[in-house]
Parts: structure tokens; C-alpha cells; sequence
């Protein structure tokens, strides 16, 4: 199992929201497909078609637990799989 598809499942489980990375999830949504968009130094915004995802880090690195669980909804809604 590749690393995607590990972080694929722990987001998708829902039972660690608090505990992944930012660098991971980012990577992760690039994987699916989604375009990277540098707003500020902060913010980043994911876009695939007509569905955005607007992320930023935690302070400890992390990201953030309602932005995993939008991240959750939002692949469940498109029903898309590494």
C-alpha cells in the first residue's frame, strides 16, 4: 500500500482527524487530482473541477481537524479513491 493510499484511509476513517500531517493531506489531494493554488503563505487552495478545498497548517504542523473532516465529506461526495 502506497503512502497516498495509506493517508487516503487514515482521512477517510475519520478516527484520527487530529493527528495528520498538512504536508501529507496536500500531497494527498495533489494525488487525486486536485490543482495547487498558492494563496498568501498561509492558505492553500485546492481546486478540481468545481469543487475548492481552502486548507491552512496547524500550528504544530498538523492539519486542521474540521478542514480533514471538509476534505472527508467532500471525497465521499465525489466518490473518489487513489
Amino acid at each position: 500500500m502506497s503512502k497516498a493510499e495509506k493517508i487516503f484511509e487514515k482521512v477517510m476513517s475519520g478516527k484520527s482527524d487530529a493527528n495528520i500531517s498538512y504536508d501529507d493531506v496536500c500531497n494527498l489531494l495533489t494525488k487525486l487530482g486536485y490543482a495547487k493554488r498558492q494563496q498568501g503563505t498561509s492558505h492553500q487552495i485546492f481546486a478540481r473541477g468545481d469543487s475548492y478545498l481552502n486548507l491552512q497548517p496547524g500550528s504544530d504542523g498538523k492539519a486542521k481537524k474540521y478542514q480533514v473532516r471538509q476534505i472527508r465529506e467532500e471525497l465521499q461526495r465525489i466518490d473518489l479513491h487513489p
